[in-house]
């Protein structure tokens, strides 16, 4: 089968007998391809996520350019840019909760436009801001998020119940989503992500305002998953957290994909941190704040 980064031809004549006919003139060079993320070398079929061309723009403000993206299945796949970027944005369409301008994504081969209903059923998500049913308790957000998904009653109180204790909730089961710290509602809501056990997790910010305790034991759970076989797309400001947490990373600025692959090709034997300065435009001084300082 064909890779959409390696069309064929499709009125291309096939061989045939006779004498060989005289060469043609040498194909123009136009240069590299656009840089990709790698395909998966180490799981088979189709990437976990596959961005062609993904497009949006509000007003006169393009928030992403035609990105193109191959995420591999298996991998823990960090996604990291400046505020504004576009992170958020190209996630939204990758899962289904905006419908870009142009372009395609495909969950697992299966394309979230086209089919929605089975590319979601795939995916858990955890969005950045999105208001959740915070008139629920813990509990029953995370149930509802289950039997929203088809499951039968007494799987998702056992899930849900798991997924409370490991994620340090159980005291707080009962209380109004409403009355949680930011902390607490970020955990709870990674917990209706994960209810379904899906093969694909993408989460947008997922270590924002939670505490070290939480987010070690958060890491835990996503290395866990991944080591299972399951796929982990994170967005994240915190470039040594991403550096340890996962094995390849794409960074976005201006609403394009500057560099994409492992995360030792893309940092280049540098910290991930300086080869994102490099990428987002260096580091600018702080001449003109003379009366900051101190006399």
């Amino acid at each position: 089968m064909t890779s959409p980064t390696e069309p064929q031809d499709p009125i291309a004549p096939r061989p045939t007998s006779g004498p060989t006919p005289p060469p043609g003139p040498p194909a123009p060079d136009l240069g590299p391809e656009p840089a990709l993320a790698p395909r998966p070398t180490y799981a088979s079929g189709p990437p976990a996520l596959s961005l062609r061309g993904l497009t949006k723009t509000f007003g006169h403000k393009v928030a992403v350019a035609g990105i193109s993206l191959d995420i591999p299945t298996g991998s823990f796949y960090g996604l990291v840019g400046p505020n504004g970027a576009g992170k958020t944005t190209l996630l939204s369409m990758a899962t289904g909760l905006l419908r870009p301008d142009a372009g395609t994504a495909t969950v697992c081969g299966v394309d979230m436009w086209a089919d929605p209903f089975e590319a979601k059923r795939l995916l858990g998500v955890l969005p950045d801001g999105m208001a959740i049913f915070d008139r629920l308790t813990g509990t029953q957000l995370v149930t509802y998020a289950g039997l929203l998904r088809g499951m039968d009653r007494e799987t998702v109180a056992s899930r849900t119940a798991d997924l409370l204790a490991v994620l340090d909730l159980r005291e707080a089961a009962d209380t109004l989503v409403v009355d949680y710290s930011a902390g607490m509602t970020k955990k709870i809501t990674l917990a209706a992500a994960l209810v379904h056990a899906p093969r694909v997790l993408v989460l947008d910010e997922p270590f924002e305002a939670v505490d070290p305790v939480s987010a070690s034991h958060i890491r835990a759970i996503l290395s866990d998953y991944v080591a299972s076989g399951g796929t982990v797309i994170v967005s994240s400001h915190v470039m040594d957290l991403v550096q340890r947490m996962c094995d390849h990373v794409a960074v976005v600025v201006d609403g394009q994909v500057r560099a994409a692959g492992t995360v030792d090709e893309v940092r280049a034997g540098r910290s991930l941190e300086e080869r994102f300065v490099e990428l987002a435009g260096g580091q600018t001084s702080g001449e003109g704040l003379s009366w900051l300082r101190s006399s």
